[in-house]
C-alpha cells in the first residue's frame, strides 16, 4: 500500500473573512445576497473577525488539500495576513474595493476613488512578500456595478506599477452587463466596457466571467485575463460558465470555491468533482447532445494545480512537482472506500476523492497538517472563537436569518 503525492491544490477564488458568514444567504438572489446579507456582514466586521473567519476558512482549506489560494477580496487584509502567516499557508491577499453604487453601507459609501487607491498601495507596502514569501497583496475590484471609471483606470495603473495582480467579479449575471450596458453605452456588456478602457491584462483574474459571448470570449482571450471558474457557486445563482469555450480559446480557467455564503463548503476537491460534471451536463443543455469527453479529469486537475498557479502569477515556483520549484505538496491516502479500487490515479483524484482522503499537507516546505492533524492552530479552539464571533457580529449588522420549517 503506498499513498499518492501531488502538487498542492490552488483555490483562485475564496473570500476568507466571509467564512463567519456561512449560511446566512442562502436561497436568495445575488443582490439581495449584497446588499442585505453580505454587504451589513461585512462592513460590521473588526479585524479579530477576519482574522478568525480566515482562520476557520484557512483550516478547511488545507483539510481540501489547499497550499495556496487568491482571496476574492474582503475587509480587513491585516487580519487575513496574521491568519495566512500563522497557518502557514501560501495567498494572495486583496481588499475589496468600491467607489460607487446603489446600497453601500453609509461606512463604505464615503470613500472616494484616490482613498481607496492609496490604502491598496499602503497594504502593498505593508504585507506584500511577507510571512517568508508566502504573501502577496494584489489589488481588489469587487464589481464594475461598484467601481467609477477612475477607479477602474487608476487600478490599472498601479497594478502595473507595483507589478501584482487585480482580482475583480466579472460578468456574474445579466443584469450586470445590462446595466453597463445602459451606463457605459457599450454593445455588450462588462468584457466588452473593460477592453475598450484597455483593463484587460495578463494579470487579471477575472472571477466567474459566466455572462459573456463569443466576442468576449476572444477578448479575454487575446489580452492572457485568467479566469476563476466557481462551479458550485455559478450553479447556485449564476449559470452555466462557457468553460469549454474559454479553454478552447486559450483561456488559462482555474477553479476556485467563492466565500462560504456563496457556496457554505470550501472544499477544492468537491469544485473538481462539480467541474467536470456541470460542463458535460451542459453540453447536452446547450448542443442537446451529450458529451462525457467535456472537461476530462486531467484537464479539471490541471485547472486545480498548474493552471491555478498560472491565474495567481506564481507558476515559476509553485503548480507542479518540479526541480527548483516550491515544496507545496498533498498527500492522500487512496486506500478507503471511497477511492478504492484504483485503476487510474487522476481519474480516482478527480471523481473518487473526498476531502477525507487529504492525509497531510506541506507548504513550502513545512508540514501544515500531518496525519489529519492542523499543526499550527488548535481546530477546537478556532471554532469556538468562530461561533462567538459569528453571533456578534450577525447582532451588530441587524441580520436575522429566517427561522425555516422543520420538515425532518
Amino acid at each position: 500500500m503506498f499513498d499518492l503525492t501531488c502538487t498542492g491544490f490552488i483555490n483562485t477564488h475564496v473570500h476568507t473573512s466571509q467564512q463567519l458568514g456561512r449560511g446566512i444567504a442562502d436561497d436568495v438572489d445575488l443582490m439581495t445576497w449584497l446588499h442585505n446579507r453580505i454587504w451589513p456582514y461585512e462592513s460590521n466586521m473588526t479585524e479579530e473577525d477576519s482574522y478568525i473567519s480566515t482562520l476557520l476558512c484557512g483550516i478547511e482549506l488545507i483539510h481540501s488539500g489547499v497550499t495556496c489560494f487568491a482571496e476574492a477580496g474582503g475587509q480587513h487584509v491585516a487580519g487575513m495576513a496574521r491568519a495566512v502567516e500563522l497557518l502557514g499557508l501560501r495567498a494572495c491577499l486583496a481588499q475589496s474595493i468600491m467607489d460607487s453604487g446603489e446600497g453601500l453601507p453609509a461606512s463604505w459609501a464615503v470613500r472616494t476613488t484616490d482613498d481607496c487607491i492609496q490604502f491598496q498601495k499602503g497594504l502593498y507596502e505593508k504585507h506584500h512578500n511577507t510571512a517568508d514569501g508566502r504573501i502577496r497583496v494584489w489589488l481588489g475590484i469587487r464589481q464594475i456595478m461598484n467601481s467609477t471609471d477612475h477607479l477602474l483606470v487608476k487600478t490599472r495603473d498601479m497594478a502595473k506599477e507595483l507589478k501584482t495582480g487585480i482580482h475583480m467579479h466579472v460578468a456574474e449575471i445579466p443584469y450586470e452587463n445590462d446595466l453597463v450596458m445602459e451606463t457605459r453605452k457599450v454593445d455588450h456588456g462588462t468584457v466588452t466596457f473593460l477592453n475598450k478602457i484597455d483593463f484587460l491584462q495578463d494579470n487579471l483574474l477575472a472571477a466567474h466571467t459566466v455572462w459573456v459571448n463569443n466576442t468576449e470570449i476572444d477578448l479575454l482571450s487575446r489580452a492572457g485575463v485568467k479566469v476563476s471558474h466557481c462551479p458550485a457557486a455559478a450553479m447556485r445563482m449564476l449559470g452555466f460558465c462557457p468553460v469549454r469555450e474559454m479553454l478552447n480559446a486559450g483561456i488559462c480557467v482555474s477553479l476556485g470555491t467563492d466565500g462560504a455564503p456563496s457556496n457554505n463548503r470550501m472544499s477544492i476537491v468537491d469544485e473538481m468533482y462539480l467541474a467536470s460534471l456541470i460542463n458535460k451536463g451542459r453540453e447536452v443543455y446547450a448542443n442537446g447532445t451529450t458529451d462525457p469527453t467535456a472537461l476530462p479529469a486531467e484537464t479539471v486537475l490541471k485547472m486545480a494545480t498548474i493552471n491555478g498557479a498560472k491565474s495567481v502569477l506564481w507558476d515559476n515556483e509553485i503548480g507542479s512537482l518540479e526541480v527548483g520549484k516550491k515544496a507545496d505538496l498533498v498527500v492522500v491516502n487512496p486506500f478507503s472506500w471511497p477511492m478504492v479500487p484504483i485503476h487510474d490515479c487522476i481519474s480516482s483524484l478527480v471523481y473518487c476523492m473526498r476531502t477525507e482522503n487529504v492525509v497531510s499537507v506541506i507548504c513550502n516546505g513545512k508540514w501544515i497538517m500531518k496525519d489529519k492533524k492542523i499543526l499550527n492552530v488548535n481546530e477546537e479552539e478556532v471554532i469556538s472563537a468562530a461561533k462567538q464571533a459569528s453571533s456578534e457580529l450577525l447582532r451588530r449588522a441587524g441580520i436575522k436569518i429566517p427561522t425555516r420549517m422543520n420538515v425532518l
